[in-house]
């Protein structure tokens, strides 16, 4: 059936801006019209008259799934640390929809994460991005893979120091990943060979080789979880040798070192600000950082890295990021439209326009207001939620 929200203070995220008392129109799960004082038949009417209309939120970077709420080691699937090298690793396969927060996601207004592998190994495997509702995760699934997830400085080293074997310093872990890209660039060009001259054979298959192909024709970035200054530079030292594409992934240090990052055009994901300063490499934590560089011209976004902060609480994040100086409608941008740019899904999610899908928030109150309340969730134009 058809949806019409009626009367509501829709922020499109979008060239359109807020409008006032407007109204969004639903049908097979995409949105088909944005105007005021629309009328169908034989729709389900949502009265959302002094109610506040949002696309639906986006977490650019998550472990939903990998790591399952309230289990120990069964439930642990987003690090595999027994090789430093396992670009061959699918988050797809180690997702389990029927983990508790992918509802508790929904009840907080988010309703698109990317989510892969953690950052034990400087090459962790891909990430995807999918729905937060659903009970099969190929049916959840908007881009897989989304992107390569590589890690610098403490977290690498810390898990392969305990196992006494590379990486044990930064400048392993750095050539770790340089000598996969370099075996993964003479692989696709042999592969490129062989294909123009019958003469010339294919080379043996490497899957790792085979799944940094999409990094190296740049379909995918490298997702380089990176906070301290020295790693953010390394992180785009080896994407620009192997002119790749690239996301800062924490970006902790960001805001101390954002005339050069203005200087680089490379997204930054941003987070987690809302946990303690657990290691070294936090020292600098701040809820400023996103708003500085944002406002610097860089695109943010803004990330809970759950489980690290519960995925529930992406707005709250946002809100924090806007209470230390964020543009209140700059900190919307780091959970909608800016997420789906960084992503490469802003042709179906981060807006509410015309053509896109029906991921909506209907909330009373403001979301930045801690006594608001998410009142309903529409996934691909159905209604996931309702706060009766």
């Amino acid at each position: 059936m058809d949806i019409l929200i009626k009367n509501a203070k829709i922020y499109t995220m979008d060239e359109k801006g807020i409008i006032e008392k407007g109204d969004v129109l639903v049908k097979d799960g995409k949105i088909v019209l944005i105007d005021k004082n629309i009328h169908v038949q034989d729709a389900q009417v949502i009265d959302a008259t002094g109610r506040l209309v949002f696309p639906g939120f986006i977490d650019a970077h998550s472990h939903i799934g990998m790591w399952e709420d309230s289990v120990g080691f069964e439930g642990a699937d987003g690090n595999e640390d027994s090789d430093p090298v396992t670009p061959h690793l699918r988050a797809i396969d180690a997702i389990n929809p029927f983990d508790r927060s992918f509802e508790e996601a929904i009840e907080g207004g988010v309703t698109c994460v990317a989510t892969g592998p953690g950052s034990a190994n400087v090459i962790g495997g891909q990430f995807c991005v999918i729905k937060t509702f659903g009970k099969r995760v190929d049916k959840m699934v908007v881009k897989e893979p989304a992107a390569m997830k590589v890690a610098f400085g403490e977290n690498p080293k810390s898990v392969y120091h305990e196992k006494h074997q590379m990486p044990q310093t930064r400048m392993a872990t750095a050539a770790i990943l340089r000598e996969a890209l370099f075996k993964a660039r003479e692989y696709l060009n042999k592969k490129l060979e062989a294909q123009q001259d019958e003469e010339k054979d294919m080379p043996e298959f490497d899957m790792k080789s085979e799944s940094l192909i999409k990094v190296l024709t740049k379909e995918i970035p490298l997702k380089a979880h990176a906070h301290r200054a020295d790693d953010i530079f390394t992180a785009i030292r080896i994407a620009k040798e192997f002119d790749v594409n690239l996301t800062l992934d924490h970006v902790t240090d960001g805001y101390l070192i954002v005339d050069e990052l203005k200087q680089e055009n490379v997204p930054c994901i941003v987070g987690p600000n809302l946990t303690d300063r657990s290691k070294i490499e936090l020292k600098n934590l701040d809820f400023k950082n996103p708003g500085i560089l944002s406002e610097n011209g860089i695109l943010v976004a803004i990330m809970t890295d759950h489980p690290v902060i519960p995925q529930k609480y992406l707005v709250l994040c946002c809100a924090l990021a806007c209470k230390s100086g964020m543009d209140e409608i700059e900190a919307l941008k780091a959970i909608t439209i800016n997420p789906a740019k960084i992503l490469g899904i802003d042709n179906r999610v981060g807006s509410i326009k015309e053509g896109k899908d029906a991921d909506i928030v209907i909330y009373r109150g403001h979301p930045f207001d801690i006594f608001s309340e998410v009142e309903y969730v529409l996934i691909d134009g159905k209604v996931v939620y309702h706060r009766k």
